[in-house]
């Protein structure tokens, strides 16, 4: 890899997990890692501090004990980042569900885009181990995002995202609203008002082997109203003709 990186991992109740996905991440040295926990009941904030110890100079952590929320998370670390002398700041699920093979494809596809998606919708990607019904709804979710707000990425909901960093700085993240995993569909939908360039590398994505999926009632609420507010406020926020 040419480019250096920044990967933002938001954690909650990941203790099984990070140990392996941060030790994966470190076998590129060109990576560092930031982990954003969000006061994980089962101690991940304190291992994420024993992994900061351990690769010292590589591994930062920053402990919330606001609201939580992924979207809450990600705004508070890429905030904490923006000033970093990295050329690229990635998004990362910390469930082991985003591969770490695959991040040296979407660093690189940084040279022609200003946002790579890692996809599970274009030709090359996958999903493994989901139910029948889980593919069907992820699917429904992607084609109902991409009618209500015109965005072109196959994989509005994928959070394995690589950002150039000047492009991520444009984004108004102050603007944000989404709590949950709508916070990625905002993301792309301010990505997309500002003229950024999308790319898709695709992956394989492996539903998680530890823990428990985050995926309610209230997420799933949030993520069908979330592309109509959008719509809503770009048009609200388009000058009256005179």
């Amino acid at each position: 890899m040419r480019r250096t990186a920044l990967v933002i991992v938001p954690t909650y109740n990941e203790r099984d997990n990070l140990p392996v996905l941060v030790a994966a991440l470190m076998e590129y040295p060109e990576v560092s890692v930031l982990v954003v926990d969000d006061n994980s009941p089962d101690g991940t904030g304190a291992l994420a501090d024993d992994l900061a110890r351990e690769y010292a100079g590589r591994v930062d952590v920053m402990h919330r004990t606001g609201r939580r929320g992924l979207g809450r998370s990600y705004v508070d670390g890429i905030r904490s980042v923006l000033d970093r002398r990295v050329d690229v700041i990635c998004q990362m699920d910390s469930d082991l569900s985003h591969d770490p093979r695959h991040l040296r494809d979407l660093i690189a596809a940084t040279d022609h885009a200003d946002v790579v998606i890692g996809s599970r919708y274009v030709p090359g990607g996958a999903v493994v181990n989901w139910p029948l019904r889980r593919r069907w709804l992820s699917r429904f979710a992607n084609t109902y995002i991409r009618m209500v707000t015109r965005l072109s990425p196959r994989d509005c909901t994928s959070g394995y995202r690589c950002w150039r960093r000047a492009a991520l700085a444009s984004v108004p993240l102050d603007q944000s609203e989404s709590e949950g995993y709508s916070f990625l569909v905002e993301m792309l939908f301010a990505a997309s008002a500002a003229g950024l360039k999308f790319a898709e590398v695709p992956i394989i994505f492996v539903e998680r082997r530890q823990g428990e999926s985050k995926l309610s009632k209230a997420v799933l609420f949030e993520s069908a109203i979330t592309p109509w507010r959008l719509v809503a406020s770009r048009r609200t926020a388009r000058p009256t003709a005179r």
